[in-house]
């Protein structure tokens, strides 16, 4: 059979008129993005609270703070279970169906969020101790979410909409981060409200009053509310008709589930075309992720993909967990010892939240809008020459923003880094955005670095390294083809006859 020939029920899925399914779908996977987004960095909100509650040091001057070794732990322990938790379910997603692990994923989540907040004990060892352990196991079902609801929305969605399609469920991130800001404004100022406490200055045991305790549980314990009231939709999800006519094999379950969410008649009864189904079906899995042919066909766009998101994801999750500290070091947060714990975490919340609505937010819905228009490539290279742009703005001058007078103006240039243009992925590189930034920001004077901590290469320089990161993600995104209005079939260059696995990479790259 020629090679051009395509899967028929993967046709009309491609021709398909946008359906009311279509935006039900970018819910109901963008809720799984909504929930990955906060809980991954509601953590960071609660840190300094964490600090004072925990490691309080008698006579000091400042407030208490995480230890370095147990801050790298709380930040970045459930980014190491994203990764773990990535590469498995896309593996099972395959092997299951995506629906069934879907599933599993979102339970996961439910309940690891609650038990992040429910940590035993009393002494700062244990409570630390099963906020990781939780939190890791938090990670690893977000990275389980990941792969399978950018797949689900790409094997569902048609040639000329699926960029937009996907982008939305990414763009759900945003919001997930702008909700954490929130819920953390809400409770820490009804708790202000209720228990009033002097700052640290002038009470240091009295600014942190014992219910703060309750605060940063009920943030963490929060995430599981919007996952709870998916999970219900998500069963009613059918399994994606790539995956039952390619994997199952099953290309009548797959033209009948294509018949209910598109809400047209979808049949296969002509002989010819349910033989080239089952022709294509047979040679389907031609060749696999590892092989040589693989490589040769999409070897270097998987690199491109892969290093791009690696290097995105060190400024992207570097900027976002930190963003206190680098307000903090401007001066647009007060200093912590001119406040009380829950003022602290008031503030702290509010800073990033305004971030959140005015550069995050509208950076995922500009994509969102532009992305089948402009391309997935152009669109790319505008977000890392951007950010790049704006991160040397700041890091070059950084003095001059360092000045009360201008803080405001710091606060404008940041938030145009946080454009939310290729969305979060190379989790590897939130890793080391997420460890090294946290040594690498510290004062290069030991004296004034924070407590524990070994001196660093300073803001400043921290912010040129983020620079650099970026000028070469703008480079490598020259080895990623544009996937606009191609099938996933064509852009796996085996139209119709690409594994799975290619499937699933493919539709990740977009």
């Amino acid at each position: 059979m020629a090679k051009d020939q395509s899967l028929e029920v993967l046709k009309v899925l491609d021709l398909a008129k946008t359906q009311v399914y279509h935006f039900t779908a970018v819910i109901i996977s963008g809720m799984g993005f909504f929930t990955d987004a906060y809980d991954l960095f509601c953590i960071s909100l609660v840190t300094k609270l964490l600090g004072r509650i925990y490691y309080h040091v008698d006579g000091s001057s400042n407030p208490g703070t995480l230890p370095p070794n147990v801050a790298a732990a709380v930040n970045g322990v459930a980014l190491c279970g994203t990764l773990a938790g990535q590469l498995f379910f896309g593996w099972l997603g395959d092997k299951l169906g995506r629906k069934r692990v879907y599933g599993m994923t979102l339970m996961l989540m439910m309940i690891c969020s609650i038990a992040s907040g429910l940590s035993f004990g009393s002494s700062p060892k244990s409570v630390i101790a099963t906020l990781c352990f939780f939190r890791f196991w938090l990670g690893f079902g977000i990275g389980g979410d990941y792969p399978l609801s950018a797949t689900i929305m790409a094997e569902y969605s048609n040639k000329k909409t699926r960029g937009a399609f996907i982008a939305a469920v990414f763009a759900m991130q945003g919001f997930g981060i702008l909700a954490g800001g929130t819920v953390a404004i809400i409770v820490s100022a009804i708790f202000r409200a209720i228990y009033k406490s002097p700052a640290y200055s002038m009470d240091p045991l009295g600014s942190t009053v014992p219910q703060a305790d309750y605060v940063w549980r009920i943030i963490l314990m929060f995430g599981a509310l919007p996952a709870a009231l998916t999970y219900y939709w998500r069963m009613k999800m059918p399994e994606t008709p790539r995956y039952t006519a390619l994997v199952a094999k099953d290309e009548e379950k797959a033209l009948g589930d294509m018949s209910k969410v598109l809400n047209m008649e979808v049949k296969a009864e002509n002989k010819e075309i349910k033989q080239k189904v089952n022709i294509n079906i047979q040679k389907g899995n031609s060749y696999g992720l590892f092989s040589k042919q693989f490589l040769h066909k999409h070897g270097l766009h998987l690199l491109g993909t892969a290093s791009t998101w690696f290097l995105l994801d060190i400024a992207y999750y570097s900027q976002n967990l930190f963003q206190k500290d680098i307000f903090s070091a401007v001066g647009w947060l007060p200093a912590a010892k001119t406040m009380s714990a829950l003022e602290e975490l008031f503030k702290i919340a509010r800073a990033q939240t305004l971030i959140a609505l005015c550069g995050t937010v509208p950076g995922y819905w500009f994509t969102v809008f532009l992305i089948d228009h402009i391309g997935r490539f152009t669109i790319q290279l505008i977000g890392f020459f951007f950010m790049t742009v704006f991160m040397f703005a700041l890091a070059i001058p950084y003095h001059h923003w360092t000045l009360k007078e201008n803080n405001i103006g710091f606060v404008v240039m940041f938030r145009s880094t946080c454009h939310g243009i290729s969305a979060a992925a190379g989790k590897a590189g939130a890793i080391v955005g997420a460890f090294g930034f946290l040594y690498a920001s510290q004062n290069q004077d030991k004296s004034k670095a924070d407590a524990g901590y070994p001196a660093g290469i300073g803001m400043r320089y921290s912010l040129m390294v983020l620079g650099v990161i970026n000028v070469f993600g703008l480079l490598l995104t020259f080895l990623v083809p544009e996937p606009k209005g191609r099938s996933l079939e064509e852009i796996s260059g085996e139209n119709g006859e690409g594994n799975q696995q290619q499937s699933r990479t493919e539709a990740e790259s977009i």
